[in-house]
């Protein structure tokens, strides 16, 4: 039982956390109404018009939340796995069913509704991984077979939602790797991914100037992958004598290629680099395998699976990427300078933000917002409406707001006594992480645009009603451990 007779749990709902979640909606909906303000029609509640369609929406959430809030918070978990098919099974029909709305199938219409199942998946993904982390025994490393069914549960709606061409949200999914790392992940995964952004960076930015006849990035990425070798070696290798040896090949092939091109000999560049780092793992692998020396066997793997990658950014950039968005991420590394197109509304929404100042024009007062400078202000782009209006303290406020709510979830997290709650906790921090910074780093140029919303802020039903979702199933379970708690 949940509580006792003529006691409701909802005394045990962390209305702090509601608090949060309305100031953060009520200044959505003033946001949306002032990114879409039109001088003619000053009606906030207009069902004609994004704002009070946004009202509309807030309603129906709070509907969904309080209905949330009355389900047995044990069902969630018991019906974590059917829900998870549920919708992976609707964003498969999603594929062949769904119309083409700007050169992406997500979207799935009945009359004047629609909405997009990849943000419904969210949460559905979220209980399945937690329901995986709370079955009796198990532990992420203690097999193979645990990471695989883990990681199974992450890429499987990624893959069908890059089949919709829908990458914004796809990679909003990546956030729950996060989750994982809290739940014994080694910190070496963590670091591999930032090091595969680094290299793909490193490629497309670099991929003219050419250094001993290849191009800079690949040769930076060498840099890097030696120095990483040497760098471990230093740091773990316990016999020196074998880090001695490396440094030394090393330092002996550079003066050889230094020697040489001086001397007007031509020195292959992924010849030299490629001997250079291959022999170092080959002598490494060898020396490993006579003592306890495993670590230094990961950092030969990591050299070699980072050359490797290397070689598909090229692939991966030009075949899988969609053209727009090789012209975004070409925008944002500055390859290109495309004021007029793929760069115009990062170039407008950066004017905007830097108009406001530090206290804002006012609200309704900016410039930028009123006369339709960025385009799809009220959707993805709505931040730029708050620093321009309300500046540096507004977009501050804001922040905080967020920085509030993310605290506070970490914390409920923390003080639940079973894996799926705590799991499923840091799922939604992790999702509401992710979604902040990508977004706003998008409005401000730091990362390419590519359709991120903005929690509670961004116009929309389907990601307003995802977060809600998101939160309030988190609020209902709390809402049980407390009221356990207390009997």
């Amino acid at each position: 039982m949940e509580s006792k007779s003529g006691n409701s749990y909802f005394r045990y709902v962390d209305w702090f956390t509601v608090v949060i979640y309305l100031l953060l909606v009520i200044a959505g909906v003033f946001s949306v109404y002032a990114a879409s303000y039109d001088f003619d029609n000053a009606n906030i509640l207009d069902f004609d018009e994004f704002s009070g369609k946004q009202v509309r929406w807030i309603f129906f959430a709070l509907g969904l939340a309080l209905m949330l809030l009355l389900i047995d918070a044990r069902m969630y978990e018991t019906y974590a796995f059917p829900v998870y098919v549920a919708v992976l099974i609707i964003m498969v029909v999603t594929i062949f069913v769904a119309p083409d709305i700007k050169g992406s199938r997500s979207w799935l219409v009945f009359g004047p509704l629609r909405f997009q199942p990849a943000e419904f998946g969210k949460f559905a993904t979220a209980l399945a991984l937690a329901k995986l982390f709370s079955a009796y025994g198990f532990k992420l490393n203690d097999s193979v077979s645990n990471y695989l069914r883990a990681l199974a549960i992450i890429i499987i709606p990624i893959i069908l939602i890059l089949a919709q061409k829908e990458t914004g949200s796809a990679l909003a999914y990546l956030a729950l790797f996060f989750v994982l790392y809290r739940e014994g992940m080694s910190g070496l995964t963590l670091l591999a991914a930032l090091l595969a952004v680094v290299i793909f960076v490193l490629a497309i930015k670099y991929s003219t100037p050419l250094l001993m006849g290849i191009p800079l990035g690949q040769a930076l990425v060498y840099m890097i992958v030696m120095g990483l070798i040497v760098a471990m070696l230093l740091f773990y290798a316990r016999r020196m004598l074998l880090a001695r040896n490396v440094m030394i090949w090393f330092a002996g092939t550079a003066l050889i290629a230094t020697v040489s091109h001086f001397c007007g000999y031509t020195v292959n560049g992924t010849v030299y680099f490629g001997v250079t780092i291959g022999i170092a793992c080959i002598y490494m692998l060898l020396n490993a395998i006579k003592g306890p020396a495993h670590k230094l066997v990961v950092t030969s793997c990591a050299a070699v699976l980072s050359i490797a990658f290397l070689f598909s950014v090229n692939y991966a950039f030009t075949s899988v990427l969609q053209p727009h968005q090789q012209q975004r991420i070409k925008v944002t590394l500055g390859l290109e300078e495309d004021l007029l197109n793929a760069g115009y509304n990062v170039n407008q929404s950066k004017i905007a933000i830097g108009s406001g100042g530090f206290t804002g024009k006012g609200y309704l007062n900016g410039t930028q917002t009123k006369l339709k400078y960025v385009p799809e202000q009220h959707t993805d782009f709505i931040f730029c409406t708050i620093g321009e209006e309300k500046g540096f303290v507004g977009s501050t406020a804001v922040l905080l707001l967020f920085l509030a709510m993310i605290l506070r979830i970490m914390h409920i997290a923390e003080r639940q006594p079973t894996t799926f709650a705590r799991v499923y906790a840091y799922s939604v921090a992790s999702y509401l992480i992710f979604h902040i910074a990508v977004n706003i780093g998008m409005v401000i140029g730091l990362c390419p645009v590519i359709g991120i919303p903005l929690p509670f802020f961004s116009y929309g039903g389907s990601s307003l009603w995802s977060f809600t979702i998101l939160l309030f199933i988190l609020l209902r379970i709390d809402a049980a451990r407390r009221s356990h708690h207390n009997y």
